[in-house]
């Protein structure tokens, strides 16, 4: 199941049609990684402190299916596609819920977004931990 962050579109977002700015999806994107690590009980400046890492983002893949507007609320989802033991690829995706509570939701845009784990002195890729790397792809 897919940890989904719900998301408001504001003015800020948007271009001067009122559409989501094409680049503001990774910024969306990235806030739905930090509330999934939060909702297992980590945060970016815990990781850096206790376990000595953090991510970054290697690779970023995106693609554009519908637009989002201004004051949309979505749905955006984080869900480990794949692992290794020094990274891990998310699949996410930016969902406008359907206008009645049985609808499907409408997928606006969806990516592939791969984090590798570097040290946070030297930045050279390194070993995930091995008990967060078990609660990420569980």
């Amino acid at each position: 199941m897919a940890f989904a962050w719900p998301v408001r579109v504001y003015w800020e977002d948007t271009d001067a049609g009122g559409i989501v700015f094409y680049a503001n999806y990774l910024k969306f994107f990235e806030r739905a990684r930090t509330e999934w690590l939060r909702s297992l009980g980590h945060s970016q400046q815990e990781l850096k402190t206790r376990a000595g890492g953090m991510f970054v983002v290697t690779d970023a893949q995106l693609r554009y299916l519908q637009p989002a507007r201004l004051d949309d609320e979505l749905l955006v989802t984080a869900k480990v596609s794949q692992h290794s033991r020094a990274s891990i690829t998310i699949a996410q995706q930016a969902l406008l819920p359907g206008p009645h509570a049985n609808d499907p939701p409408v997928l606006l845009c969806e990516g592939s977004i791969r984090v590798g784990w570097v040290d946070v002195n030297s930045l050279r890729p390194c070993r995930i931990p091995s008990s967060l790397l078990e609660q990420l792809s569980s």
